[in-house]
């Protein structure tokens, strides 16, 4: 019977002891679902911040009110990175500022065909151009050979060239850019978005620059064949943007790029996107800039009204 009476007890306490472990287990179960709910608010939050703000893709870039000099934007703004083409803005202006005859003909050589990366190219060796032609089609379709030529005939050659590339950076305060060709075929040609910007400042003060790299096409004769050639930059074409100065690059090492002047909420906006992956991206995260500089506009006028 004593037995009996012990083992009620011992069980009646562990059902106790049960009946209060669940009982804390309730109390606390509202703790942790409010946690898991603060946890996906959190994540809501962070995602509408990110909607609100301006997610770009690609991994560096830089947006400047050309007007005052104001950072609208930045993203890994000093990343210092290969530019590819991006490389042909300075050597366009190098070549302009050794006031050459526009009109004198240039020839392609076998100096001019690309035999780091086998690209392709419609002039073919022998063919002639004016250099103006020649600057027409480096800036507005990339065109690795039209970019060397105009290197090739710089007094002094090619490697004259290239120093004057360099030194034109120093002038400019380029303090993390440096060239080692005219075409940017090679990874060695880097810079950053921090002095992309004034490389396209200083480019956009030039008016066949502004004029070669925002024209949609343009037609040349080779070996008496009329050849088109068009932007590399789709939205030059596109009547939603005012354009100044365009250019695109791309190499493995750089990954897609853009740099552009652009007329924004009747601001001149300077846009520098580098390292965009994606084959779109590029043109996608320039609409994505022109969105948010747009709405952030409307904002302020709504907010001051």
């Amino acid at each position: 019977m004593k037995k009996m009476v012990m083992l009620l007890v011992a069980l009646g306490l562990a059902i106790g002891a049960g009946q209060g472990i669940a009982e804390t287990a309730q109390k606390k179960k509202p703790d942790a679902v409010k946690k898991h709910k603060h946890v996906k608010k959190h994540v809501r939050r962070t995602a509408l911040q990110e909607t609100e703000g301006l997610a770009l893709k690609s991994a560096t870039a830089l947006v400047m009110d050309q007007s005052t000099g104001a950072i609208l934007f930045e993203k890994n703004p000093g990343a210092v990175l290969p530019i590819a083409s991006i490389t042909k803005l300075m050597t366009a202006m190098v070549a302009l500022d050794a006031q050459p005859d526009m009109e004198e003909m240039l020839s392609i050589s076998d100096e001019d065909v690309d035999t780091l990366r086998g690209t392709r190219s419609r002039l073919r060796v022998g063919t002639p151009l004016a250099r103006e032609d020649m600057m027409h089609l480096a800036l507005m379709s990339s065109e690795n050979r039209a970019a060397s030529a105009l290197s090739r005939h710089y007094p002094g050659g090619r490697e004259a060239f290239v120093a004057a590339m360099n030194f034109k950076a120093q002038e400019l305060g380029l303090i993390q850019t440096h060239f080692d060709d005219p075409t940017g075929l090679t990874a060695r040609n880097v810079s950053s978005a921090r002095d992309l910007v004034k490389l396209v400042a200083a480019a956009h003060q030039y008016p066949l620059i502004r004029r070669f790299t925002t024209s949609t096409e343009y037609q040349v004769a080779v070996h008496g064949r009329a050849q088109l050639f068009r932007n590399t930059n789709s939205l030059v074409k596109s009547a939603s943007w005012d354009i100044g100065l365009s250019k695109t690059g791309f190499i493995n090492e750089a990954g897609k790029c853009l740099v552009m002047q652009a007329w924004l909420n009747k601001k001149p906006t300077i846009i520098v996107l580098l390292d965009s992956m994606g084959k779109s991206t590029r043109i996608g995260d320039a609409n994505r800039i022109k969105r948010w500089v747009e709405h952030a506009s409307a904002a302020q006028r709504l907010a001051a009204g």
